[in-house]
Formats: structure tokens, sequence, C-alpha cells
């Protein structure tokens, strides 16, 4: 069953937004499983976020519980931060793997620098539901949740700091959203921790496959777009897997047998037929219902170097449907090979 990633910074009630979506499927009568930090670590830590070594064995263990919960009867929503876009590709080819639907519900703090001052004035639609953040720079606008980067020998104006600080400050929400948002978090993060979270975010952007469907919230007062996020799991379909990713078809035992067979009987009907022929006759060889047109005397070493290109491509897409035509798609390979 569908995979649904959701994605946003501490304190952006993304865990309320879990809650919230497995009661409303739960209800349905689905199956629904919640991974989570505190199901893999046993319990929420923050520091995970500050140790780099831990963090990324927390991405591994996710990405394996996930992994382990993939299937046809339950919904599996991840409930972390999810903020490296190559974190998010990996669950994407997950789900790619497993043949099943996908959707990202990224959660944003209103007023925060991840939401930007257009997405906290006016919410709208993205990818099925809610605006992409966007903030300007320059005329230019940026991804959601991008922070901008400054060097550490640069100054700025103190506008420009204003804008660009921590999320964790107070200013950014009101202690109404901080105490609801904080509900679903047993965590507490420093703002140093905030801020460092803050500059290495990677906010989803739709126009990257793996980050779409995309729906964006902006806050608790907001609305789960249920209808939406129904469609884009149960109604979409899976996307397409990738060719290392499918199994090869099924071959018989006595496959690479009956071609080795059929190709040494072709070498040995050209090289007998070959010593009466003259240039421009049409050869007739045994298991063939076509002709190779005779130009020039063949030597066993071509031939044989011919045999091994074509058993060698023929080995890597098997086919119990082709051994009835082997000895005609040897003569094709030969007639294209000589001439």
């Amino acid at each position: 069953m569908p995979l649904v990633v959701l994605c946003g910074l501490p304190y952006s009630g993304r865990s309320r937004r879990a809650e919230e979506l497995r009661g409303a499927l739960a209800a349905e009568g689905r199956a629904v499983c919640v991974v989570d930090d505190a199901a893999v670590l046993g319990a929420e830590d923050a520091t995970v976020y500050g140790d780099s070594a831990r963090e990324k064995a927390l991405r591994g263990a996710l990405r394996a519980a996930v992994e382990r919960r993939l299937s046809r009867r339950d919904v599996v929503i991840l409930d972390s931060l999810n903020y490296i876009k190559g974190f998010r590709y990996e669950l994407y080819c997950l789900a790619r793997a497993a043949r099943t639907p996908l959707c990202l519900v990224y959660c944003v703090r209103p007023g925060s620098v991840s939401a930007g001052p257009r997405a906290a004035a006016d919410p709208g639609r993205n990818g099925g539901a809610g605006q992409r953040p966007r903030a300007e720079d320059g005329g230019r606008p940026l991804a959601a949740g991008a922070a901008v980067r400054r060097e550490p020998w640069a100054a700025e104006p103190q506008e420009a700091e204003q804008e660009t600080a921590a999320p964790a400050l107070p200013a950014f929400g009101t202690p109404e959203f901080e105490e609801s948002a904080k509900l679903g978090s047993s965590a507490s993060y420093p703002p140093e921790l905030m801020e460092a979270l803050t500059v290495r975010f990677e906010a989803p952007d739709s126009r990257n496959r793996w980050d779409r469907p995309l729906f964006t919230l902006v806050g608790l007062e907001a609305p789960l777009p249920l209808a939406e996020i129904r469609a884009a799991l149960f109604e979409n379909q899976a996307p397409p897997p990738h060719q290392s990713t499918q199994s090869q078809p099924l071959a018989s035992g006595s496959f690479l047998h009956q071609l080795d067979q059929v190709t040494s009987q072709v070498l040995a009907g050209l090289m007998e037929a070959q010593k009466s022929a003259v240039p421009g006759d049409l050869l007739k060889l045994p298991g063939t219902t076509e002709h190779l047109r005779f130009t020039r005397p063949l030597t066993m070493a071509e031939l044989s170097r011919l045999r091994r290109q074509f058993i060698s491509y023929t080995k890597m897409h098997p086919n119990n449907e082709n051994l009835p035509q082997l000895a005609n798609m040897f003569l094709q390979y030969l007639s294209q090979s000589l001439h």
C-alpha cells in the first residue's frame, strides 16, 4: 500500500498531522503503520541531529523500517524531519521498487523562514493542496525552506539578519501554536540546533519526481486535504519501476543449451554450404526458414567470434518465446554483421 512521507522542521505540527492522517485513514478501515524517530530510537532524542554519525544511522534505521513495512495491505506514514532530498529520493526508490504510490506532506511553521511571507499570508494549492512557500531574493524565487546562506566574513544589514533568524525564536509563532505543535514532540530542540537544521534544510520541490505529489500545510489551522491525499494514494498509479528493480523474464533450464546447439548447427551448415557456393548464391541453412546471401568465403574464427557475440547478447534477454526463432535470429545477425 502507499507511502506517506512527512517533512518539516521541529515544532511545525508534523507529528500532529501524522496522527490526524492516521486517524482519518484508520476510520475508513485501512491498516495504517506510523514510523517515526521514537519507534526506531525507543524515545525521541533531539541530540541525534547534532551528531552526523548518529543521524546517518537513524536515517538508515528509518529506511529499513519503512522497507520492512511496505506491503499491499498497510499504509505506511513516515514521520521524521526528512529534510535531505537525497534521503527522500531513496524513499521514492523504495516505493518504486515496491510498485506502490507515495506522496509528500510538507509541514511549515507559520511566519517562519521556511514558510516565507507569501505562504503565511495566502496558503493555496500546490500539487494537490497548498501553495509551495516562496521567498524573494533579488527578484528571484527561492525554494521553500531554503535558508539564506551567509559567508562568515560578510557583513549584512540588520534587516537581513532578522529575516534569516532561526525559527526557534518566539517571534516567529504565537504561543498557542508553540504549545499545540510541541504536543506531538517529546524532545526539546535548543535554539542552536534549530538554527543548524534550518540552514541544512532542503525544502521539497514539486518539480522533482521524488517530491510529488506535494502537499504543503502552513500551521495547524489549515485543514488537512484528505480528499486530495486519498486520491494521490489510492487513485494514482505507482511510479514506473526502474529496469534494475525488475525481475528477468523466466527462461527454461535448457535455454542456454538450445542456444548453443542451434548456433553450432547454423555455423556447421554455413561452413559446409560455402564449399560449393559462388558469390551471389542464397544459402539455405539447417533450422532456418530464411536464406543467407553468400558474398565471400568466411573463416571459422570470424564466424565463432560473431557466434560468441550473439550468445552474450541473447543471454542478457532470455525468453522461451524466442526458442523457435533462434536459428533465424542468428542468421539475421550474421547477415547484418557480414554486410
